[in-house]
């Protein structure tokens, strides 16, 4: 198997559809009332706030952050498979398409190891790192 750009591009793709799956699987459990960090649910549930027009909980905040994320790593992956689909035929479009997203994959990663946890983590940096890869790779391949 030959190590191209696509490779890298379609790796950055998988990983960060074993985040969606990852972030799923949180996702549906985070406000499970036997997991070990109900009381803290229960306090986010527990009183509503006005901002902006709006009246909601924190829980309502953190709940609709995540669902937000299912469309940014859905999106993510449609792009990158895109991407790698034309890397050889639109180099000039591909290569800023890629730098933006491994940077924004590296800065995703730093905020989750200190926000969140090391699994999510390391998992945005290996998806931003692979998609910078390529762009390096990219430089490098003929058409």
């Amino acid at each position: 198997m030959k190590i191209t750009s696509k490779l890298f591009t379609r790796l950055s793709a998988i990983f960060i559809f074993i985040h969606l799956l990852g972030h799923t699987g949180g996702h549906m459990s985070w406000d499970d009332e036997t997991g070990p960090l109900y009381h803290v649910v229960k306090v986010m549930k527990s009183s509503n706030a006005e901002f902006m027009g709006a009246t909601k909980s924190m829980a309502d905040y953190f709940n609709g952050y995540s669902i937000m994320l299912f469309g940014v790593f859905g999106m993510s992956i449609l792009i990158l498979w895109n991407v790698a689909n034309h890397l050889q035929t639109n180099k000039q479009l591909a290569k800023p398409i890629l730098a933006s997203m491994g940077i924004a994959y590296l800065f995703f990663g730093v905020v989750e190891y200190l926000y969140f946890f090391p699994f999510a983590a390391f998992i945005s940096i290996f998806a931003g790192l692979f998609a910078l890869i390529a762009v390096l790779k990219l430089k490098s391949e003929t058409v």
